[in-house]
């Protein structure tokens, strides 16, 4: 190991001295922001909301101080299924009623799955990423077919937004320290030789958590009444349980979905499928898993699902090369390096290797610009409300979506023959800290 001199500090200064560049920046940065420096003007030219074809959606909607991202696009999903059949202008299902039947799976299944642990020695890495992760609010799309097949879906007015459901920061730091001590009274029960008092620890801890989601989300409804106005003509479908209504009005279709990702690291060969351990919410629900496809690929399934007037729920990393104010993503449209000077690139493959990029957030595909049948650019229904981008919905670039879009979900239907043949095999299993383990939030 080599420490650093005083001659390689006068070494580096008198670099610095032959970059002009970089030291008028010196100038500018004394009153100026350095993450406003690099737009690039000419980008906005490639950069507008102009599709070949897209789907007209709803207005978007607001998930607010909440990381419930990937339940606000399934939702935004299935409800263009009702608008559509009632010819709704505004229609919104309760991302809250899901929120809390996530929130609650979530902690029985933190609860089940530390049977798993409760004699392994507290440092173990397993261990400790289940403890460090917690319950967040984020989740994938596999999560949230499981939740809506279990437990339906209601109309946004059968089960409103209240603060708590809106910003669960404060409310999530409390579910972690309950559930931390559950686990560490759970282990001491265990290691004692009183095992068999786990079962009444579980009861009460569950009974606990079910009244502080009851007190911060409110009580979800067993049953409501459909209200809603349809060519100028009121209407009322009484008496729905929300299994009836997802069944009745929506259909079962998420079983037809499967989803898809693009990882392209050495651990994942193409044509194969993946599942994550210790990755889930509804104990005996639906598996976690992916079909690992190139991206070319991955964007020709998405782009027939959309010229079949579909919207495509889809995750990303929605950290990079990001301006929100305009509603654009577009690693084109920031000059880092010629400014600063210094590389920054990386492969996509380096990003997940090297803990530089995952899946973060999710949203809905519902436009994409295509010249020659090669696509330019997408436009996203975001969940980030109308006040940014273009009333709320964004554009990307083609090549940020090839650099940072990872999963995609698409009916079964548009898969070839040797992909519904590779999506049969048994799922090769991931450790929980995979980076497609990622939660979108």
């Amino acid at each position: 190991m080599k420490a650093i001199t005083p001659n390689d500090i006068d070494k580096l200064n008198n670099s610095f001295s032959k970059k002009p560049v970089q030291k008028a920046l010196s100038r500018v940065l004394v009153k100026n922001n350095l993450a406003d420096l690099f737009e690039k003007q000419e980008s906005s030219l490639s950069n507008q909301f102009k599709f070949s074809n897209e789907i007209k959606t709803l207005p978007v909607t607001n998930q607010k101080q909440s990381g419930r991202c990937w339940i606000f696009a399934g939702l935004n999903l299935l409800r263009e299924v009702i608008a559509n059949k009632y010819d709704l202008k505004s229609f919104e299902l309760s991302q809250n009623y899901t929120a809390f039947w996530d929130k609650f799976e979530k902690i029985n299944y933190f609860i089940e799955i530390m049977d798993d642990f409760l004699t392994v020695h507290y440092d173990d890495r397993t261990l400790q990423h289940i403890l460090k992760t917690g319950i967040q609010d984020g989740g994938q799309w596999d999560m949230f077919v499981s939740l809506i097949e279990k437990y339906g879906v209601v109309p946004q007015e059968a089960m409103v937004e209240t603060t708590s459901s809106s910003g669960t920061r404060f409310m999530n730091q409390l579910i972690n320290v309950k559930l931390r001590k559950y686990a560490a009274e759970a282990r001491a029960l265990a290691q004692s030789g009183k095992q068999a008092d786990i079962k009444a620890l579980k009861e009460k801890t569950l009974d606990d958590f079910y009244t502080l989601l009851v007190t911060n989300f409110g009580t979800p409804p067993k049953t409501f009444d459909f209200e809603y106005v349809s060519k100028d003509t009121y209407k009322n479908i009484k008496e729905l349980t929300p299994q009836s209504f997802y069944k009745e009005q929506i259909g079962d279709i998420l079983k037809d979905y499967v989803s898809i990702i693009n990882s392209p690291t050495i651990d994942k060969p193409f044509m194969k499928t993946y599942t994550v351990s210790y990755l889930g919410n509804v104990i005996g629900g639906r598996d976690i898993k992916y079909i690992n496809l190139e991206m070319k690929d991955l964007k020709e399934l998405v782009i027939k699902q959309m010229l079949d007037n579909e919207v495509v729920w889809f995750g990303s990393d929605v950290a990079r090369f990001g301006d929100r104010t305009k509603g654009v993503w577009d690693d084109q449209q920031f000059d880092y390096e010629e400014m600063l000077g210094m590389s920054f690139e990386m492969s996509k493959e380096n990003q997940l290797y090297y803990s530089q990029s995952a899946m973060n957030h999710a949203m809905l595909l519902t436009a994409v610009h295509l010249d020659e049948e090669v696509p330019k650019r997408w436009k996203i229904q975001n969940s980030w409300g109308d006040k940014t981008g273009e009333k709320g919905y964004y554009m990307a670039s083609d090549s940020w979506f090839d650099q940072y879009v990872y999963q995609a979900v698409i009916n079964k239907k548009y898969l070839s023959k040797e992909q519904l043949k590779a999506w049969e095999q048994e799922p090769v299993v991931l450790k929980p800290w995979d980076p497609m383990g990622a939660l979108a939030k």
